[in-house]
Order: structure tokens, then sequence, then C-alpha cells
């Protein structure tokens, strides 16, 4: 195996409900889950998971707000001070027609700020491959994940145990 390879023992199960439990059962058992896999969101999985509260949004609220500050001054500075034109009984600085520009700015910059933030720390850029365990875990299987690279042999045959009380269809072994 090379240096990036995982070996890793996994599990589909049929239903969302059967991958809940099985988390729980795992979490109790005190076993080190690699990870879950699930075709669509799975509503109060996270906090089996014990998964904190995702950051991003503190994130999404700094960027949105550079985007307005940026906004805002650069449309002060290019009709107040680099090119004032009295037009039309207009001042020079016209702060209310600035504000919908500052928010469609605000939610500009937020959307990429998140966006690159949430592919860098995922990993995924282009052209890297996706390190897929099975293809049917994008269309109707849930799988619960375990890294079994250094696990020893009873470690392997106790997840495949564990596997079989919570009502996996199917387990198994792939390197990654």
């Amino acid at each position: 195996m090379s240096v990036e390879s995982k070996k890793v023992l996994y599990g589909l199960y049929n239903d969302e409900e059967d991958l809940k439990h099985a988390v729980k059962v795992a979490r109790e058992g005190h076993l080190d889950i690699m990870d879950v896999y699930t075709p669509f969101p799975v509503h109060g999985l996270d906090p089996i998971l014990g998964l904190k509260e995702s950051r991003l949004h503190i994130l999404g609220f700094i960027y949105g707000s550079i985007g307005a500050i940026f906004g805002f001054l650069f449309m002060s500075w290019a009709l107040a001070k680099d090119w004032p034109i009295l037009f039309g009984g207009k001042p020079y600085w016209p702060v209310p027609s600035f504000i919908p520009i500052t928010f469609e700015l605000t939610v500009l910059f937020s959307a990429w700020g998140m966006t690159l933030t949430f592919y860098t720390i995922c990993g995924m850029w282009p052209g890297v491959k996706a390190k897929i365990l099975d293809n049917r875990i994008s269309d109707d299987k849930f799988c619960i994940a375990f890294d079994i690279t250094q696990a020893e042999s009873r470690m392997v045959s106790g997840l495949e145990d564990f596997f079989k009380r919570t009502g996996a269809s199917e387990v198994h072994e792939k390197i990654i």
C-alpha cells in the first residue's frame, strides 16, 4: 500500500433509520467511525455523530462584510472623489443609491468566499479524483466506514459482527 492509501471496511444500509441506529450503537461502543455517507442529508445524524455546528456561516458574515465595505467605499470614492459629476441636482455623495449595489456585493462576496473556503477545507479542487467507496452510496444506500489500515484481525472481525448486529445489508473491504 502507498503512503496515502487506506484500507476501509464499510457496511451498506438500506434505510436511514437503520443507519442512525447503527451510528448510535457504534458511538455507544466507542468505535472510531471514519465517515458516514448518505445519498441525501439525514436529519438528526450530526448530533448522533457528535459533530459540532459548522463555523462556515461566521466566515460568510465576514466575507459579506468585506463585500459591503468594499462596494460602499468604491462607490464613494468613484462618485465623490475621483469623478464628481453634478447632474440633475444629484448630490456628490448619493448614499441611498449605493444600497442596492452594496447589498449585491455583500451577497456576491459571501457566496464566493464560502464556496472557496468549503472547497479548500474539503480538498475539492479541479482535477482531484474522488475516492468513492461504492457507487450506490450516491444513489440509494447509506454507509458507515471504518479505517482498518492499522487494525488487527480481531478488530476487523469485531467490526464485521457490528455490521451484522446492526442490520447492514452488505459489508465490504476496499483500499482507497
